[in-house]
């Protein structure tokens, strides 16, 4: 008998566990180290620094070393580029940023007005911080000297953090920073599931959906993100009711509907940051039968070492006795007998119409820190955002919310499957970078051409140059040859009204033809051969002589 009932105090201690056995955000507002220089300057980097005296190392809270703070190296505006981007090396809880302008000894005068944050797990996936509300733009300083802290609401999850500062017009900017928060100790990088649905209550619309989750939505399924599970916040027994300010009707929640689902059970993965032996799972939900809410009856969680290794054929089970007395919200915990997985998969069996869970927390232990990260199997989608399912409309609306992955198959078999589904009824969109290189393929090739015309162009030139240059010849016409006594002058194409001085000065002489026709001058010189050797038969002994004799030397010449 004793046996037995320390074997059901035992049960009922891990089945309904303290509500605050979860993660505290509350408690997690621990400076970082940038002041106390925990975070070491290699891990501070900037997307520019205005000189080596501003550079990112010089970003740290309460500290005037180099000038006195980061200084990008050009105005913010209006591109809001320039980022000071933080490394922590291992997954934080981050709650709180505090920043400060360049104090610089009282020298300074630069400082952020307003900024943004963007963070991200793994440094490849990017992800834009916004409040409850939708606001991405975080008020800064009003001073260089006075340090202002930010709360994060919702907190954020990150490995790396970028800070934005922002400007309204063109001003000289710097920054000094520091981050606060504790280690991610639950080393879970994202979790896979349905969005949540609509509850229809006779005087309201209940949105139960996951409103903070960074990841994607594309076919019906959250993938790739964290969100409201992993906040921290706690959801009340009247899950109408909501811890935040200014925010709806079962904010803390997110639930979905039993008629969502043909299997009767929610199917949710998650993915962790490395190899882990797991201990227990701890799920807070909502218990208030009044609203058909209430726990799950069976859950059932299913092991994967790598993403590449099949799946642990023997999963984890625990049925639970549903309480039908205590409307309250409560804690259940989950025993994971220490098995060692990188990716869970859990199915969580209805016993209501309505499943409401608001925190799932892990206790594990890190068994190989060195292995390295996996990247996500798919590539980053075009996000999408269906509009939550409204549940519980009269019979004949037409209103329906999409079945869940309900197969025994990979999870990400199933994203792939969704993401082909939601293609279907979608405008595909085209990849740029096909189109961008075959413009650049083309213009290359355009200029080659434009290269070639132009050397053949120069080079058609050049010859009709030198083909004009040769076609200036004398003509037969224009060529005389007057033969003297070697005191006179020889002189070719003589005009006559060159006087006898220029005639001795020049013994020969060429002038350009008329027509343009290239004669061979040896020719032109024998056709009068024997005439001026026939015109010197009249004169005497001596001319004869002479002339003979200069018509034998032109005739050898020739």
């Amino acid at each position: 008998m004793g046996s037995r009932l320390l074997s059901l105090c035992m049960l009922l201690g891990i089945c309904l566990g303290e509500p605050d056995a979860h993660f505290d955000p509350s408690i997690c507002r621990y400076a970082l180290g940038m002041q106390d220089r925990t975070i070491p300057d290699e891990d501070i980097t900037a997307s520019s620094a205005w000189s080596d005296s501003t550079e990112a190392k010089h970003s740290r809270i309460e500290s005037n070393d180099g000038d006195g703070a980061w200084c990008p190296a050009g105005p913010v505006y209006p591109n809001n580029e320039e980022y000071l981007q933080i490394d922590l090396r291992k997954l934080f809880f981050l709650t709180l940023v505090g920043t400060q302008g360049r104090d610089g000894g009282g020298l300074g005068k630069e400082f952020v007005r307003h900024y943004q944050l963007r963070y991200s797990r793994d440094g490849y996936k990017w992800a834009q911080w916004q409040d409850r509300w939708g606001n991405e733009v975080i008020v800064g300083n009003e001073n260089t000297a006075d340090l202002v802290l930010k709360d994060l609401g919702p907190p954020l999850i990150a490995r790396y953090v970028r800070f934005y500062p922002m400007a309204d017009r063109v001003m000289s900017v710097c920054l000094r920073v520091e981050l606060y928060g504790c280690v991610w100790q639950d080393g879970l990088r994202s979790y896979t599931s349905p969005p949540g649905n609509v509850m229809q209550l006779p005087s309201m619309l209940v949105n139960l959906n996951d409103s903070t989750y960074d990841g994607f939505t594309v076919g019906g399924l959250h993938y790739g993100g964290l969100g409201q599970l992993t906040d921290g916040v706690i959801g009340a027994d009247d899950f109408l009711q909501h811890k935040e300010q200014g925010v709806w009707p079962g904010y803390d929640y997110v639930g979905w509907n039993n008629a969502s689902f043909s299997t009767g059970y929610l199917e949710m993965e998650f993915d962790f940051d490395a190899l882990r032996a797991f201990t227990y799972m701890r799920v807070h939900c909502n218990n208030m039968r009044s609203r058909e809410v209430q726990i799950f009856r069976r859950v059932d969680c299913y092991f994967k070492r790598t993403l590449h290794t099949p799946w642990d054929l023997h999963p984890v089970s625990l049925s639970l006795a549903l309480d039908v007395r205590d409307p309250s919200a409560r804690t259940v915990t989950i025993p994971l007998s220490n098995r060692r997985a990188r990716i869970i998969r859990c199915h969580y069996y209805f016993s209501s119409q309505w499943l409401l869970i608001s925190e799932i927390s892990f206790l594990s232990d890190v068994l190989d820190s060195s292995e390295p990260e996996e990247p996500s199997p798919l590539p980053e989608p075009r996000e999408t955002t269906p509009q939550p399912a409204v549940t519980g409309l009269p019979q004949g609306t037409s209103q329906r919310t999409r079945p869940a992955i309900t197969t025994m198959g990979s999870f990400s078999e199933s994203v792939h499957e969704a993401v082909s589904v939601n293609r279907i009824n979608q405008p595909i969109a085209m990849d740029d970078n096909n189109n961008t290189s075959i413009l650049i393929g083309c213009l290359v090739v355009i200029i080659l051409l434009l290269l070639v015309v132009i050397i053949l162009i120069l080079w058609r030139q050049r010859w009709r140059r030198l083909l004009g240059k040769a076609q200036h010849r004398p003509s037969d016409s224009d060529l005389t040859a007057h033969l003297s006594l070697p005191s006179d002058t020889v002189v070719i194409n003589n005009t006559q009204n060159l006087s006898l001085a220029s005639r001795h000065s020049n013994r020969y002489e060429r002038i350009l033809t008329a027509e343009g026709e290239y004669q061979e001058p040896s020719h032109s010189v024998l056709a009068k051969m024997p005439t001026l050797c026939s015109s010197s038969e009249g004169a005497g002994r001596e001319d004869l002589y002479v002339s003979r004799a200069v018509c034998m030397h032109v005739r050898r010449r020739l």
